[in-house]
């Protein structure tokens, strides 16, 4: 078993402070993200090296398309997520639990295969790789040595210090900034906006390079009002040259019955 970091007792109980939900967790219980349990006074991460994704992928994918434009890029994810989303299309991982039968993987490996497949780069994606911290930065710091780049496709609900650590070894990130009002955070995805801004500043404070990515959905935040504020946002606290991309909602997981984005909408935005 792998002891996470960023936690503090609290009597019997520990304290999350990897993420903004600063979970208390007591003996035996997980945290929300469903991957992190009090076991003898000691936080344990259960999917360090347990992936239920591992392909090789177009970098434009992830989306990144000013990073190594190109590129093929070792990407994986784990199960279990800290947010929500009702429109999750990876929810089939996001949701689910650590199991037994995920793969296991050590840093060691993923760099080997990383080499041979001939790919530049690695990518923390799928689900959300804040809740495999420990299993990213230990891949990131060996992938640095080997001269391969790190990226890390993220909702960006991370807190401040855990993601200054990464900034160390993360080249590129995409934020998927998912709506701009709190209102539309806590309904669809049980998580805060917030923070989520506090991340992008970040990023932008340590030098990353960053993308963004807003998913446009019918009815829940296309107005082009709130979207025009969005990019107002991004220009004034984050620079002009932040690419944005626009994103096409499909029907998928608990929001079945929205139908697809039209695309006069994405044009409009």
């Amino acid at each position: 078993m792998q002891e996470a970091l960023y936690y503090k007792k609290l009597n019997n109980n520990l304290q999350c402070i990897l993420c903004p939900h600063f979970c208390v967790i007591e003996p035996g219980q997980y945290g929300k993200c469903g991957v992190r349990i009090n076991i003898d006074q000691k936080l344990i991460t259960l999917n360090y090296s347990k992936l239920i994704g591992l392909h090789v992928d177009p970098i434009e994918k992830k989306p990144l398309f000013h990073f190594l434009p190109g590129s093929q890029v070792m990407s994986f994810g784990t199960a279990g997520c800290n947010m929500s989303c009702l429109h999750c299309q990876n929810w089939h991982m996001s949701q689910k639990k650590v199991s037994d039968d995920s793969q296991r993987i050590s840093p060691e490996e993923i760099v080997k295969l990383t080499l041979k497949h001939g790919c530049k780069v690695i990518a923390y994606t799928y689900n959300e790789p804040t809740i495999f911290f420990e299993f990213m930065l230990d891949c990131a710091k060996l992938a640095r040595k080997n001269g391969i780049k790190n990226i890390m496709v993220s909702n960006g609900f991370i807190n401040p210090e855990p993601l200054k650590e990464l900034c160390q070894f993360i080249d590129g990130v995409n934020i998927d900034l998912k709506a701009f009002n709190d209102n539309f955070y806590k309904n669809i995805c049980d998580a805060r906006l917030e923070p989520v801004k506090n991340s992008l500043r970040t990023l932008k404070e340590n030098g990353v390079w960053f993308e963004i990515t807003n998913l446009i959905i019918p009815t829940k935040n296309d107005d082009m009002v709130e979207i025009e504020q969005m990019c107002k946002w991004i220009k004034g606290e984050l620079g002009q040259g932040v690419p944005i991309h626009f994103s096409r909602f499909r029907p998928n997981y608990k929001l079945n019955s929205i139908q697809q984005t039209p695309k006069k909408t994405l044009e409009s935005a």
